[in-house]
Parts: C-alpha cells; sequence; structure tokens
C-alpha cells in the first residue's frame, strides 16, 4: 500500500514565510534528491500555486476545504500523486478557519490527510517566547502532528542558539533549519502576496534563491525522514470518491469541442482541475493571447480565468481587432464564462490612475482599480434566475478577491445578474453571475471539484453551439 510520503508546511500567521519555505524545499527535492515533488495548495491562491508549480515542473493542485467535499479532496490528492512526495501549503495561520471551530482550517486538512505538520515561525523580536507559541500549537489540538519547526527571519548565532535551546527544552521537537533575515526579497509583492511569476523578470534567479536557502539553512534528510513516517492512506479513498462524482462520464471523440482559454500575462488564474475537467468532459483546451491575437480562434466556447488585466489595459486597449472579435462572437451567441479579470475584460472600460482604457462592451460597465482590496474572501451564491451555465437554486462556494470596483453599471437590454451573494460582494447590491446572452462574468472563482455544475454547463453550451442550436436565455 502506497504511504504517499507528505508534509503539511503550516505557519503561526499569514506572512510567516510558508511560501517561501515551500519553494525553498521543493527546489531542494528536485535537485538534491531527484525527486519528483507533487505541490499542492491550501487556499484560495493562484499566485502562489503558480510559483510552487514552476519550481516542481508540475501542476499544483488545489486542496480548499471550502470550496472542495473531503471526500473530493481525499480523491483528488491521491489520484494527484504520481511523483515521490507531496509539500503541502497551508494558508494563514495553522487554526485559522472559517469559525471558533476552525472549519477549513489548514490543521483540519492536515488532519484529514494524516499528514505531518512542519511549522515555520517569524521569530522577529522573539527568543524564549517562541517555544511557548509552538507549545500552544501543539496543545491547542493534540490531533495535529506537528513534527518540527522551522524558524524565520532569525537575526544571528545568539538568536538562534536561545531559540533552538528553548524549542528542545519545552517543547521536545526538532528545529529542521533557521533562516536568517534577507535585507532584499526576491519576490515582490502583489496584491495576494507575490507577484505571478509570468510577471517575475527573472525565475530562474528566484528559484535558485530559495533553493540556496534549503542548500544552506534546512535538513532536508530529516526533513524527509519525517514526510515518509506516515500513515497509509488507503486506495478505496480514491473508489469512493470517484463514484460520488468527481469524475463525470468522458464522452466519446465524436463529441469533442473546442474551449479557447485566455493564457497570457494578463489572464493567469486558473486551477488546473478545471482543465482537467473540461478534458474528462470532451474538450479540447485551445490556448489564446488577448495580447497578441487579433482574433478569436475557431473554438465552440470561451473561458476567461482572472490575472491582472489592470496591469497590461494598455495593452488589451491597443488590441482593437481581438477585442472586436470577442464582441462579434458574443453577439453570434458564443457561450463566454468568465471570472474577475475575465469579467473586467468583458465590461466597457477599466479606469487605471483616472485614465479610461476600452475593454470588449459587452456588459455596460465601467471598472476603476483602487488602492484597497474591494472583497477579499470566501463567497457562497445561490443561482436565483435562468442563465446560460448553471441550473436555478444551484449554490457554489467559491471566492474573490479584487482591487476593482464597479463604478458605472448602465441599463442595457437582455443584461441582468442571475447570482445573489449569500456571502461576499458580488458585482453589485450582493449581486454576481451578470449574463448577456450567452455570456456570463462574475467577481467569484469557482472550483470544478466543488462545483461540477460549473463544468457541466460550459460543456453543454459548447456542444449546443458546435451544433448550430442557439441557446435563448431569458431572465425570469
Amino acid at each position: 500500500m502506497n504511504t504517499y510520503p507528505r508534509l503539511v508546511i503550516a505557519g503561526v500567521r499569514g506572512g510567516s514565510g510558508k511560501t517561501t519555505l515551500s519553494l525553498a524545499l521543493i527546489s531542494a527535492l528536485r535537485s538534491q534528491k531527484g525527486m519528483r515533488v507533487i505541490p499542492f495548495k491550501k487556499g484560495p491562491d493562484y499566485i502562489d500555486a503558480g510559483w510552487m508549480s514552476l519550481a516542481a515542473k508540475s501542476p499544483c493542485y488545489n486542496l480548499d476545504p471550502f470550496l472542495i467535499s473531503k471526500e473530493k479532496i481525499m480523491y483528488s490528492f491521491i489520484s494527484h500523486f504520481i511523483g515521490d512526495i507531496a509539500v503541502i501549503e497551508g494558508n494563514r495561520g495553522l487554526y485559522d478557519g472559517m469559525d471558533v471551530e476552525g472549519s477549513c482550517s489548514t490543521a483540519e486538512l492536515a488532519k484529514l490527510l494524516k499528514a505531518p505538520v512542519i511549522l515555520i515561525v517569524d521569530c522577529t523580536k522573539m527568543t524564549r517566547t517562541t517555544a511557548a507559541v509552538i507549545l500552544g500549537c501543539m496543545n491547542f489540538d493534540k490531533d495535529v502532528s506537528i513534527k518540527g519547526v522551522v524558524l524565520n527571519q532569525v537575526s544571528g548565532t545568539r538568536h538562534e542558539s536561545v531559540i533552538r535551546d528553548s524549542i528542545e527544552k519545552y517543547c521536545s521537537l526538532p528545529v529542521l533549519g533557521a533562516i536568517p533575515r534577507f535585507r532584499i526579497g526576491e519576490f515582490p509583492e502583489r496584491h495576494m502576496g507575490l507577484t505571478p511569476y509570468q510577471e517575475h523578470p527573472d525565475t530562474v534567479k528566484a528559484i535558485s534563491f530559495v533553493q540556496s536557502i534549503a542548500d544552506k539553512y534546512l535538513d532536508i534528510d530529516r526533513i524527509l525522514e519525517i514526510a515518509g513516517n506516515t500513515e497509509p492512506l488507503g486506495q478505496e479513498t480514491g473508489g469512493r470518491s470517484q463514484e460520488s462524482g468527481v469524475r463525470m462520464q468522458v464522452q466519446d471523440a465524436g463529441d469533442k469541442v473546442r474551449i479557447g482559454v485566455f493564457k497570457d500575462s494578463a489572464f493567469q488564474f486558473y486551477y488546473p482541475e478545471n482543465f482537467e475537467e473540461l478534458e474528462r468532459n470532451g474538450a479540447e483546451i485551445i490556448e489564446i493571447n488577448a495580447l497578441e491575437d487579433s482574433h478569436l480562434p475557431d473554438i465552440n466556447a470561451l473561458y476567461i480565468g482572472g490575472g491582472f488585466p489592470e496591469t497590461n489595459a494598455i495593452k488589451l486597449a491597443e488590441n482593437e481587432h481581438f477585442r472586436d472579435s470577442v464582441r462579434i462572437a458574443a453577439e453570434k451567441g458564443l457561450p463566454i464564462y468568465a471570472e474577475c479579470g475575465g469579467l473586467m475584460f468583458l465590461g466597457d472600460a477599466i479606469v487605471v490612475d483616472k485614465k479610461k482604457h476600452p475593454m470588449t462592451g459587452i456588459f455596460p460597465i465601467i471598472f476603476e482599480m483602487k488602492k484597497k482590496p474591494q472583497a477579499h474572501g470566501y463567497t457562497v451564491v445561490e443561482v436565483e434566475h435562468q442563465n446560460p451555465f448553471y441550473p436555478v437554486g444551484t449554490v457554489l462556494h467559491g471566492h474573490e478577491f479584487h482591487y476593482s470596483e464597479v463604478v458605472s453599471l448602465s441599463e442595457k437590454e437582455n443584461v441582468y445578474t442571475a447570482f445573489k451573494m449569500k456571502r461576499g460582494e458580488g458585482i453589485k447590491d450582493k449581486m454576481d453571475g451578470i449574463c448577456y446572452k450567452n455570456v456570463m462574468g462574475t467577481y467569484t472563482h469557482v472550483h470544478a471539484f466543488g462545483s461540477a455544475e460549473w463544468a457541466t454547463g460550459l460543456i453543454n453550451m459548447a456542444r449546443e453551439f458546435k451544433s448550430g442550436h442557439r441557446k435563448k436565455i431569458r431572465k425570469i
């Protein structure tokens, strides 16, 4: 039986160094040990996951208990484990969750996966108190298997020595590494923490930097020993998940449809599982560059993810022929599903630093970029009105994160919103899922393993479009 060597990287708070440690460990395991590392990310995050994927040279999969059921998390973990070791990065603090019970926390995920936890602690202006913090985490929930500690932001050998001795005396845990305080960070922050690797000026140098951290400051052999000393996870878990509907029935090749996806520096935020579900159900993914392509290719549907269209607003605005081709395709009934940045691209304009940049004009919305987040966190939406993709009454769990604000939403015939926000902000007045013909735009991101209706809806619409049937959508 496969024991699935695995580790959860957790912190006592957000910003404690989890991503740096995860990247350092992944890079070292690949380079030093020649291992195939499968990265996973807990939490609604695309940027950290992108870096982990780059370091591992393998897709980074999401394991978020709010977005995905426990059964499907187990299925996803086992089915995607096609390497030597899994590195799972948590989010926020170890026990931070949705409520006082800590539901959906990193700790709950670690217990579900029976995974040992390595805790990274920011030691800034702390010595002996570090041991108290760690001891509190150990005693807070004894079912969480904390097996080691990595110190971060260590200011010198004396600082490190006092902390190490305190942890060994009071916590009986091994210190698996001590990372010093660096004067210059390799990862400039952007919105959710790091700059997307697609926009970083030198990814090779950045990955080399984090690998050097592992080489110099981490006890890789001891960490590997902890990862390998895990409880087995039965294959039968994956089987039950498959039967419960994680995988939808794969269609015959003759039923294949072509679904276009924007993949460029403006639109980068996608869960790889979403592509998997589309492909399993008969889709061929056609990558499109909205910044450089002159027109849409021959496709049966279009999926536009999130990203940073505001930082590429000038290029998007200048590519007028491409914008026109998207608008014309929408008028002809092409099914289009857009999330966050994709929603913004489908609006009239994006205002950045008081300059207005025209977009496709499919939706009568003007977006303006703000200095602070306008919405941030998990969402729950209920489908209230008939629309191209979801049955009425469907409840979706997702997440939103954006600095853009809707500053103008004009009247336009046959434009309406289909979602009511039970949690989160949405586009305006607690409504989301704006629709026009066979186009839907939403601030809410969804995960295909947690929202099976998403892939089903997009595939069905693509098949109808391919067959020549134009589904008429009306608000009810």
